[in-house]
């Protein structure tokens, strides 16, 4: 943070740190080799074997804790669950997926990047080979669930999956085979055309007819309507089209991620912490999505330190996502419920199958200690 009044503005951070750090601490236990669940139950996460696309979360938070206090004392599990994500990949365990970047970005590169392990280097560079093989050169884009095959998952990209293409651009880095690269820079520019609307909000999923490459329809999986703006999605684009602009200097990604960010911040209500979909306001009587707003401070943050310094945005995204900071951290953590192990209450994970549904989110954690992160160091990013 660069000037005295935002410095003004976390006087809340110190605390906040210490209290997740405590809580990170005290998971170590329950979570050693086994992880949470991609919500809780009751506030409360039971721990699980390594088969969910949210595995990769708790790890995240390990890693983040070892920078935050320059400790070891996160070392032994952060060895555990690296050794089961190695399994995983062997052994290709529930990897039908686009979320094996999410899975190995906080896992395999994390540990690359914080303790410059080769052999993990390697392993991310395994994962994106199997990213790779979701890739359709026709439709230029990566499939997000299920097998190839499968005649409902065919051809459907999600906007969650920008935040998985920093596994094939870190592989490029790595090897020096733009063949990566170039697979994520093609379905970075197709989730640009297809799922961004004109009016800058978001479909969920789009698909195409991978045979012919066409573009066929925009839908929604968990959002409200096929026409709504799911909240989480929103947040994913804002981060997700700021890392591909990283990393391939296409500037229409950046212009693309503002554009996200103003319609975000616009229907944010009186507190600053967004309902499941921008479509509910204040009044509706709708659950909020804490893990929406986090993925969205660190959206913010980041997309204000890729701006120029003379972008009238510049200093605009970070000071709105320290307001999101500062009301999550006053009002929707579990300080005032002893018996979770959670950290942000109020998440929703899909609201249309009653599933994690006003709970805390693994992910929504995660992001939360990443924002918190990055408004303490000088933070140099997994993704």
């Amino acid at each position: 943070m660069e000037t005295a009044s935002l410095k003004d503005s976390l006087y809340w951070l110190p605390k906040e740190i210490d209290y997740v750090l405590r809580k990170i601490r005290e998971n170590q236990q329950t979570f050693d080799v086994l992880v949470p669940p991609a919500a809780s139950e009751n506030q409360y996460y039971k721990p699980e074997g390594n088969t969910d696309w949210t595995a990769s979360f708790w790890v995240g938070m390990c890693f983040l804790g070892k920078e935050l206090t320059g400790s070891a004392d996160f070392d032994t599990t952060i060895e555990n669950q690296l050794q089961s994500f190695k399994n995983r990949l062997e052994q290709e365990i529930e990897l039908e997926t686009h979320d094996i970047g999410f899975l190995y970005i906080l896992s395999a590169i994390a540990d690359y990047r914080v303790n410059h392990n080769e052999e993990s280097k390697e392993l991310a560079v395994k994962a994106a080979d199997l990213l790779m093989e979701r890739y359709s050169p026709k439709a230029k884009i990566i499939q997000a669930w299920g097998n190839l095959n499968d005649p409902n998952e065919r051809g459907r990209m999600i906007i969650d999956c920008l935040m998985n293409l920093p596994l094939l651009y870190f592989a490029s880095e790595v090897t020096g085979e733009e063949r990566y690269k170039e697979a994520a820079y093609a379905h970075a520019l197709q989730t640009q055309k297809y799922i961004v609307r004109s009016n800058y909000t978001t479909y969920h999923t789009y698909f195409f007819d991978t045979d012919t490459g066409e573009a066929l329809s925009g839908k929604t999986a968990q959002g409200y309507s096929d026409n709504s703006c799911w909240a989480r999605g929103q947040a994913w684009g804002i981060y997700g089209f700021t890392l591909s602009y990283l990393y391939t200097g296409d500037v229409s990604f950046l212009e693309t991620a503002k554009h996200l960010a103003d319609y975000f911040i616009k229907e944010l209500p009186q507190d600053k912490v967004c309902y499941w979909d921008l479509v509910f306001n204040d009044g509706s009587g709708e659950e909020r999505d804490s893990s929406a707003a986090s993925i969205a401070v660190c959206g913010l943050l980041e997309l204000s330190k890729q701006l120029p310094l003379s972008d009238e945005k510049h200093d605009y995204y970070q000071e709105i996502a320290v307001e999101i900071m500062a009301a999550l951290a006053k009002d929707y953590t579990t300080k005032s419920n002893l018996k979770s192990n959670g950290l942000l209450l109020h998440g929703v994970y899909d609201k249309n199958s009653d599933k994690g549904v006003d709970e805390c989110m693994i992910w929504g954690d995660y992001y939360y200690v990443e924002a918190l992160t990055r408004l303490a160091i000088s933070w140099y990013s997994y993704w």
